[in-house]
């Protein structure tokens, strides 16, 4: 497992456990942690990051090449920020269908992939919300002031 950070403050959702049964949408406000929290939970766990220029225009020109890229024996694939490319989800679609690979797919705007009318998979992903902190899960580091 990857090293945590001094500072690390771990949340009270597990990724790991999510993907064991099914897709999630794992939506959020910027900087609430959704990166940090994947490279650190799921650090053997193939990434699509489409805040990556050759990531993002590699697969906006092709998106079957999604599939061609994954092996069959993978089960488990993230594609992060994936608002920037709602197009995407019809192969994540497919993929889910024909080989049972199990996505999270990060993002900072539900409403920009609802606006955009696309395929939100049919109830084949759970949505989830990453907020920033709560009580709990700062403990001793909470300080109301």
């Amino acid at each position: 497992m990857t090293r945590l950070p001094p500072h690390f403050i771990p949340l009270r959702m597990d990724l790991n456990s999510l993907l064991a049964k099914k897709s999630h949408f794992l939506f959020g406000p910027r900087q609430t942690g959704k990166s940090f929290l994947i490279r650190h939970t799921l650090p053997k766990t193939r990434v699509y990051s489409l805040l990556e220029a050759e990531v993002f225009l590699a697969l906006s020109q092709r998106p079957a090449r999604l599939s061609e890229e994954i092996p069959k024996h993978e089960q488990t694939v993230v594609i992060d920020e994936i608002q920037r490319l709602p197009g995407l989800l019809n192969e994540v679609h497919r993929l889910i269908e024909e080989r049972g690979v199990r996505f999270l797919l990060t993002g900072s705007s539900a409403r920009k992939l609802r606006r955009g009318g696309v395929n939100l998979l049919g109830g084949r992903a759970r949505v989830k919300n990453l907020h920033p902190f709560v009580f709990p899960e700062l403990g001793a580091h909470f300080d109301l002031k």
